[in-house]
């Protein structure tokens, strides 16, 4: 069975954080239309949906992809970067409670799940003005028994890694290499995102699909000739609070 953890938009969102963005008016109502059809897109490649409540007073906590990192034998619980979010961790830390046993990042660690990569027994973590090397230290040392392998890469120009690269197939990687170094992903295939479409290196893969922005029509256009499934879904309004798609969800499996 596969699972999706998400939760609904807050009212306060207009009041989120931003680092690389100038802040714009985000239309509510919009915003949570949006949410719903990628609720949607979710629900359509077999996603039970783990609905939170909307946390009115947390203006960040749609983007529940950034309090854990959910890997098959534990989850991750972060400490995420912007002290104004932690809050967000305790109710997704619950959710996971029921589907997989717990590790904490703590103190003076600092993550954002956004900024971990995932690619079989390979954890590529992005050192951000949200991600610190306490952190990564930690990691390494807690999942080194499960076998994998922490890498860790400099992140400058967006706000996340995953800003810049996702997986969209097996062995694929999409890639901005104007926000980070293809080199360091040498052993797998490559898709660069179209020139002008800068946030375009965002996917999320679920199975053979990838949920894909609207917004980057020729992005996709490049994804779908290397054979890869298109599910798109229109996040305009959360785009302006530095969101994307695998920000608002965090998807993982079990097994009844």
């Amino acid at each position: 069975m596969q699972y999706a953890i998400t939760r609904a938009v807050s009212s306060s969102i207009g009041q989120c954080e931003l680092t690389h963005q100038p802040r714009n008016s985000i239309d509510v109502d919009l915003a949570r239309r949006q949410h719903a059809e990628y609720e949607q897109r979710l629900e359509i490649l077999m996603c039970e949906l783990i609905r939170l409540p909307e946390e009115p007073t947390l203006p960040d906590a749609v983007f529940v992809e950034d309090t854990a990192v959910v890997l098959d034998e534990i989850a991750l619980i972060t400490r995420l970067g912007a002290g104004s979010r932690r809050a967000e961790i305790e109710s997704v830390s619950t959710a996971l409670q029921s589907y997989r046993g717990i590790l904490q990042i703590e103190s003076p660690g600092t993550l954002d799940g956004g900024d971990v990569l995932v690619v079989g027994k390979d954890i590529y973590v992005g050192l951000s003005s949200r991600t610190n090397k306490h952190a990564v230290d930690q990691m390494r040392q807690g999942l080194e028994r499960y076998g994998y392998q922490v890498h860790s890469l400099i992140v400058s120009r967006c706000l996340h890694l995953k800003s810049a690269v996702t997986a969209v197939s097996e062995n694929t990687l999409l890639v901005n290499p104007d926000w980070i170094d293809s080199k360091v992903f040498e052993r797998y295939e490559i898709i660069e995102i179209a020139p002008g479409e800068t946030y375009g290196a965002n996917g999320l893969r679920i199975g053979e699909a990838v949920i894909y922005p609207l917004e980057f029509p020729r992005t996709a256009e490049r994804l779908e000739k290397r054979g890869i499934r298109i599910k798109f879904v229109d996040l305009s309004e959360l785009a302006k609070a530095e969101g994307a798609v695998t920000c608002c969800s965090l998807v993982f499996t079990c097994c009844e």
